[in-house]
């Protein structure tokens, strides 16, 4: 009766993994659900607008505080190709970035990513992060003055440029004078990478002293209701505002707090800090040059307008004849994590590092992912980078597989021993456990040392799931075959005859080759390991195997590469090892044929 129940039960618990587990995907990671083939979900390159003209959100000049949104209609969206024609522009064009700065209120307000394209296929559009107002998911940035009894630039002034090409080698610097003794001037730079730098400098010619706040921000429009899952944030994956105040990066604020917060905003002190919005794998920050008490705030506005600012804590008071210059500078790219932490290090940028969001185990998480950046750059393929990896990894842990077959072949030496005892209190489990425990201590065996290895690997599957999901530099990365992309499912399922059907399954039933391969493998591994002497424990280990082919499908190939290879390891390693404990195998197959000759009797007694 007790093995029904069991099996009865183990049953249940399956039944209710395979079809719970698609519900716990949505909620926790909705990156991964129905995400099967190998594209990124990119918005077309248009921007929502933020008012019924298709101009910027009216703004609050009062000193001591920046542009602000104060709501805004939604007006008709257009096409970017007939936006961008409207307004002057500098061309912007590095060797990793193209696009324009808007003269029309001196607006970065069109930028595409030219060496990540939005497919797996090479042809496809570039990435597009910054587009212009009067567009489809608007997004910007603008640099500024708030203050009273001065008439400043907005983001309708029409500024005059020196240059027409912003480049590595070539600044451009805009001006505006306003015809009552101030002059206003903007100074872009950029190098090759994606940092702009903006210089501000307004010179007062006038007769009295004037009170300025310079303010940086960025503004874009996001329609909560409609973000991808690819791009959605989940608790493992933060995506949206995102900022280090008081040297502490924040990653607790979402939009919906924003949205929650309105127009009064949430604030923070930028301070040898930065803010922005982050993306899966795209980054805008406003990053303060100076070390001037510097206040940070995300605010919204209607129309699903967000903005993120930085300006100083109060007003500056310019003299006559005196000029008053701000640096801030602009990170709006790839989230490479290279290149962050060279800029963190070569400007003193407090955790730009962090805008990764590796979580609390990035001390494990980051060198993990330069060590398969490193076999990638000597292999020439992630996969294969992967591969090696997962030997290193084995051979680190190969000391303490030793020690779990040492402890194995320990505890099938005490087996009999057990059995007496079993057998003596079966009437009284809890005295069973107690001697147990004793049997345990006086033999100095440890019944846990052969876990410690799968509890080993659990931050190391961690930590690459983490790597695999957030580093720009395995999106798109192909492996072999049909694997075209890492950090993607296995596209091939035999559920639509590997795509000969025109049928896409449900994310649950969604099962690749790799994943089946890994359910083999594992039961294969597990085939090798001494029967369990309590059968539950054995019917689970019997059936953990093809439960965790569903609860992987939906993960990167990547992962389920490491799984398989991993386990092919342990499979070679066990062998290996039985020639080293042949106590061990002969006790095994002892255990099958007693196994063989109950089931025997039970079926022959039926």
């Amino acid at each position: 009766m007790d093995d029904k129940r069991n099996i009865i039960m183990a049953v249940l618990l399956t039944g209710i993994i395979l079809f719970g587990w698609p519900l716990f995907m949505e909620q926790f990671f909705p990156e991964m659900v129905n995400d099967n083939d190998a594209v990124e979900q990119v918005s077309d390159p248009a921007v929502n607008p933020a008012s019924a003209d298709g101009s910027a959100p009216a703004v609050s000049t009062v000193p001591g505080s920046a542009s602000i949104a104060t709501g805004a209609a939604i007006g008709q969206i257009r096409p970017l190709a007939a936006v961008l024609p409207e307004s002057s522009r500098v061309t912007i064009d590095t060797p990793r970035l193209s696009g324009s700065v808007n003269l029309q209120g001196a607006k970065i307000d069109d930028l595409t990513l030219t060496d990540h394209r939005v497919a797996l296929d090479k042809d496809s559009d570039p990435v597009r992060l910054f587009s212009p107002t009067g567009t489809k998911d608007a997004y910007f940035s603008r640099f500024g003055w708030a203050g009273n009894g001065v008439a400043l630039p907005d983001d309708k002034t029409v500024w005059t440029a020196d240059q027409n090409r912003l480049t590595p080698q070539t600044p451009v610097t805009l001006s505006w004078d306003n015809q009552t003794g101030q002059n206003f001037a903007i100074t872009f730079s950029i190098d090759e990478n994606y940092l702009i730098t903006a210089e501000q400098s307004v010179t007062n010619r006038g007769e009295a002293d004037i009170a300025l706040n310079p303010f940086g921000l960025l503004s874009r429009v996001r329609d909560l209701e409609n973000i991808p899952a690819s791009e959605a944030s989940s608790w493992t994956i933060h995506v949206g505002p995102m900022g280090v105040f008081e040297e502490a990066a924040n990653f607790d604020t979402d939009y919906e707090d924003v949205q929650e917060a309105g127009a009064n905003g949430i604030a923070g002190d930028a301070t040898n800090g930065w803010i922005g919005f982050t993306d899966k794998y795209w980054l805008g920050a406003l990053i303060p040059a100076s070390k001037a008490q510097i206040d940070g705030k995300f605010r919204s506005g209607s129309g699903n307008l967000f903005q993120a600012q930085i300006s100083r804590e109060n007003a500056q008071i310019i003299a006559p004849g005196k000029v008053l210059t701000t640096t801030t500078r602009l990170f709006a790219g790839a989230k490479e994590t290279a290149l962050l932490d060279n800029y963190k290090e070569q400007y003193g940028i407090t955790l730009l590092d962090r805008a990764i969001d590796w979580g609390w185990f990035y001390w494990f998480e980051k060198p993990l992912f330069y060590l398969l950046n490193w076999l990638f750059e000597m292999v020439g393929n992630f996969g294969v980078a992967i591969i090696i990896m997962t030997f290193i990894v084995r051979g680190i842990m190969f000391p303490i597989a030793q020690k779990q077959f040492a402890s194995m072949a320990q505890m099938r030496a005490v087996q009999p021993k057990m059995k007496k005892i079993q057998e003596k209190h079966k009437d009284d489990k809890q005295k069973q456990q107690q001697e147990i425990m004793k049997l345990y201590k006086d033999e100095k065996v440890n019944p846990l040392a052969g876990c410690l290895p799968i509890f080993l690997q659990i931050p190391i599957f961690f930590a690459l799931y983490k790597v695999l999901m957030l580093s720009i530099e395995m999106r798109h990365e192909p492996f072999t075959l049909w694997i075209k992309d890492l950090s993607a499912p296995d596209p091939l399922t035999p559920v639509n005859l590997f795509g000969l059907i025109p049928f896409d399954p449900p994310s649950f039933l969604a099962v690749g080759i790799l994943p089946i391969l890994m359910g083999i493998t594992m039961h294969y591994q597990f085939k090798l390991n001494p029967q369990q002497m309590d059968p539950m424990q054995q019917q689970i280990f019997g059936l953990m195997p093809w439960i965790l082919v569903f609860i992987m499908a939906p993960f990167a190939a990547g992962l389920q590469l490491y799984w398989t290879v991993s386990n092919l390891l342990t499979i070679a390693q066990q062998k290996w090892l039985y020639s080293r404990h042949p106590q061990l195998k002969e006790q095994m197959a002892k255990d099958a044929e007693e196994k063989a000759k109950k089931a025997a009797e039970e079926k022959a007694d039926a």
